[in-house]
């Protein structure tokens, strides 16, 4: 059932606009904002039990209940809008495009005023910029799409909806014990699927830069996921040094494309591990 779940996420995500309408965060953050401001603001461990684990256990308790009905399949549509809601916030190409007009037609002034308004970066002058918005791509692709996927096929809808609200709550958290809380056990779900993501990277791009660069980092607990993945994105694109231009903006088509093949051998793998067990 997971592999057609993700076929019909894939169609959701392409045909239609339902994404938008499933992912609504008002109600959690409300229960966010309420927590910060009660009596548990002492107690970080408990406000993240209750913002994550709860809805997690309120999952699994439907999931048991629904399994036994109709073969099962009444969990369906239960996993496809899980997994809808767990995906990334946003239209990632959506957001690139005003940067990469900017980029285009050489106003470095514009790019960098719509990469700190659309991008949310702090974003650096000059063509280092350019290189802050490709590791935007890399790491945004990642966190929205492949560490959300990796932990469903691996765990099935609690782990990705985990993954998900515990993106929030470090995102969204205002009170700092519960926002280190949150980022220290994202850190640990993002350690694996970073590295499984930065493997694909090898099999698709560079193997041997990917190599190179990531050879003593790669099974570091240390190094963030966010570097982990970008180190490992550049290298197998093989990025050239950043310029402004027609070219510059090609190498975030590059880096779309390198994602793109690691998706399919990431679907690829899946469905030959579905055949075989």
């Amino acid at each position: 059932m997971s592999f057609l779940v993700i076929l019909l996420v894939l169609w959701v995500e392409k045909f239609s606009a339902w994404r938008l309408r499933i992912q609504q965060d008002g109600p959690w953050l409300a229960q966010l904002q309420r927590l910060q401001q009660g009596g548990l603001q002492q107690a970080p461990w408990l406000c993240l039990a209750i913002l994550v684990l709860l809805p997690v256990l309120a999952l699994a308790l439907l999931l048991l209940i629904l399994k036994p009905l109709a073969y099962g399949w009444l969990a369906l549509p239960v996993h496809l809008l899980v997994l809808i809601y767990s995906l990334g916030r946003g239209d990632l190409l959506a957001a690139l495009g005003p940067f990469r007009d900017a980029w285009r037609r050489g106003d470095g002034q514009a790019a960098y005023h719509v990469a700190e308004r659309d991008l949310s970066l702090q974003p650096e002058e000059g063509t280092e910029l350019l290189q802050q918005v490709q590791g935007h791509l890399l790491w945004q692709a990642y966190q929205s799409f492949f560490a959300v996927i990796f932990w469903y096929l691996l765990l099935g809808p609690m782990a990705a909806l985990a993954y998900r609200l515990l993106a929030l709550s470090a995102e969204h958290a205002e009170q700092a014990a519960l926002r280190e809380r949150a980022v220290q056990l994202r850190h640990a779900f993002d350690w694996l699927p970073a590295r499984v993501l930065a493997s694909s990277f090898a099999l698709v791009g560079n193997f041997v830069a990917v190599s190179r660069a990531l050879l003593h980092e790669l099974l570091s607990w240390d190094i963030s996921a966010a570097q982990l993945v970008i180190k490992a994105g550049r290298a197998a694109g093989e990025m050239p040094p950043p310029v402004m231009g027609e070219e510059g903006v090609d190498t975030l088509d590059q880096l779309w494309q390198l994602l793109i093949r690691a998706a399919v051998v990431w679907y690829a793998g899946y469905a030959v591990w579905v055949l075989f067990i």
